[in-house]
């Protein structure tokens, strides 16, 4: 289907919006790390980081999407460890013993992101430990260096690029729509970068909160390359209810401020 025939279908429309949509969803961890990480860096090196780390993972997307054809192979079986499952209660195994490449994509990506969030989890509870890392004694948080947030933002954009990628195949097979998608969501979270930064950056009980949710989502992954789906609404869901409960915290921190000052 060519460029205007999809302009003016309807049906190319509504698969534009739910793919937005979804990629925005999906692309609220990417964001997240992204946050806590280049908060970690010198100040004047923050925007950057996150300019960076956006740029690339929209180049990634765009990428991956011209080798589309190759990206789907990843979801066909590579081997097979050929042991029985552990039983479900429904006599079904409860996971699955072959795996492909995007199953080893995602175990990789779920133990770097769980290695990775419970060591800013330590860092936080305990900066003075720190080891191969600046400490900042204003903020209490490690300092890391501009190419190391770069690298480890990589890592976790190509795990979640193609997590985006296989997800978007079964919604359209065009991939102009998913072209378009992929710029007009990155361009979103560019707008939305800087001040959840600044949020996180103000509220530092978030940073522990999103790096829960960040623990969450590697075991997630983790669970999903061995065959085991959690519905992602649970998940959101999960977010939203805690965010929420964290959002009167600061609610409430934010009255008792004004009212000692007053």
């Amino acid at each position: 289907m060519d460029i205007l025939s999809l302009l003016t279908d309807p049906a190319a429309w509504i698969a534009l919006l739910t793919l937005i949509t979804l990629e925005i969803v999906l692309g609220v961890d990417n964001l997240v790390f992204i946050a806590i990480l280049s908060n970690k860096l010198p100040a004047h090196q923050q925007q950057k980081a996150r300019r960076i780390g956006l740029a690339l993972a929209l180049i990634m997307r765009i990428g991956l999407l011209t080798l589309i054809g190759w990206i789907v192979t990843l979801q066909q079986p590579l081997f097979d460890l050929g042991i029985a499952g552990a039983p479900g209660a429904h006599g079904e195994a409860t996971f699955e013993t072959a795996f492909s490449g995007r199953d080893l994509i995602l175990i990789a990506g779920g133990l770097f992101l769980l290695w990775k969030a419970t060591k800013e989890i330590h860092h936080n509870m305990d900066p003075e430990g720190v080891s191969g890392e600046l400490l900042d004694h204003d903020k209490g948080i490690a300092q890391i260096a501009f190419s190391s947030a770069i690298a480890q933002i990589i890592a976790l954009d190509l795990v979640f690029s193609i997590d985006s990628i296989l997800t978007a195949v079964g919604m359209t097979d065009e991939v102009p729509i998913m072209i378009a998608a992929v710029v007009i969501t990155v361009a979103l979270m560019m707008v939305a970068a800087d001040p959840l930064s600044r949020f996180i950056e103000k509220n530092p009980t978030l940073v522990m909160l999103a790096l829960a949710f960040l623990v969450m989502i590697g075991a997630v992954l983790l669970a999903d390359g061995f065959g085991v789906h959690v519905p992602k609404a649970y998940i959101y869901a999960a977010m939203a209810f805690s965010g929420g409960v964290e959002s009167l915290n600061i609610i409430a921190r934010n009255r008792r401020a004004r009212r000692a000052k007053g």
